[in-house]
């Protein structure tokens, strides 16, 4: 899969988590949990900032970033400017660090632990593209659901 391709979905992904975010019409209702619901939108959010961050900003890119992924959960009331403004740089730091990456790059070995089957690299960008719209698709439900 060519970076372009990844780079157009990685936008669009983001664009949309946007979206979904400040399409909240009461912003308390990010942070909302009920019944089965565990995770809210709110800490998806960070989750998927997080995430991408690390493993394409800091793993790929060697940008500096430590994840703090327990936070990813454990924050509340994070001012919705300031997920917005984290989905804005994910957006910048994910764009520039796929556009660099060569056709040799994607077929390098990626792994996360050695106890991990081998992959590509190309195949794990895959993977977080993915992951990305899994959560993205839980927020609209959660929106849906529970921004009443």
């Amino acid at each position: 899969m060519p970076t372009e391709t990844l780079i157009k979905l990685f936008k669009r992904d983001l664009s949309k988590l946007k979206e979904e975010i400040n399409s909240y019409s009461n912003v308390s209702n990010l942070w909302q949990v009920d019944g089965l619901v565990s995770n809210s939108a709110g800490n998806l959010c960070l989750h998927l900032v997080g995430n991408l961050n690390h493993f394409i900003g800091a793993t790929l890119g060697n940008t500096g970033y430590i994840r703090q992924r327990e936070l990813e959960f454990s924050l509340k009331n994070v001012p919705r400017e300031d997920m917005i403004k984290q989905i804005d740089g994910t957006i910048v730091i994910v764009t520039n660090i796929l556009k660099n990456l060569t056709e040799d790059d994607l077929k390098k070995e990626y792994r996360r632990n050695l106890s991990e089957d081998y992959m590509t690299t190309e195949y794990f960008l895959s993977h977080l593209a993915m992951h990305l719209a899994y959560h993205l698709g839980q927020i609209n439900y959660h929106r849906r659901l529970l921004d009443q």
